[in-house]
């Protein structure tokens, strides 16, 4: 009885967009945080750099870094969800 359509209607369009705008800020400021440890990174001498690298905490950046490819994509589907529930701009408010 929960197909996929009737799980769509589940989702109220305001809600979701606004969950869709919570998600998309927290992704970007991720990707701006990476791109500040990745140019943090360059300027460390070698002997630094080779002793972070081998952390469990670099480890777990790395690590999620992949993980946030994943998410991306997964945005992209919740973002075709959300078109498929938006109102139409055509109908009387």
């Amino acid at each position: 009885m929960s197909d996929e359509s009737e799980i769509q209607t589940d989702l109220d369009f305001e809600q979701a967009r606004l969950a869709y705008s919570i998600i998309d800020h927290l992704v970007e400021h991720t990707r701006i945080v990476s791109d500040l440890i990745a140019l943090m990174a360059q300027v460390l001498d070698e002997d630094t750099t080779k002793a972070l690298t081998q952390t469990p905490t670099w480890t777990a950046y790395l690590d999620s870094r992949r993980s946030m490819e994943k998410t991306k994509r997964d945005i992209e589907t919740f973002a075709e969800v959300l078109n498929k529930l938006k109102p139409d701009s055509n109908e009387p408010s």
